[in-house]
């Protein structure tokens, strides 16, 4: 099992704060969005490590994603 910290911005963080800790086995981008029921249509940015990030992308102990929803408003 590897431990991944997941940054939560904007809506993302209703009823689940700013930062969720998932533990997973060999876990993907999705399958940790999954988990914390966030579909891959509802992210607008996807960060892993401050880097540009991919849904299939195999995370490593150490790792970080930061999501982002889409702005709204006007």
């Amino acid at each position: 099992m590897i431990k991944i910290e997941v940054r939560l911005f904007a809506t993302f963080r209703n009823g689940r704060g700013k930062k969720v800790f998932v533990e997973m086995d060999q876990p993907t981008v999705e399958d940790v969005l999954q988990s914390i029921n966030i579909t891959n249509e509802e992210v607008a940015i996807l960060l892993v490590n401050g880097q540009d990030g991919r849904f299939d992308q195999v995370l490593v102990e150490g790792d970080y994603l930061s999501i982002f929803p889409p702005v709204g408003g006007g």
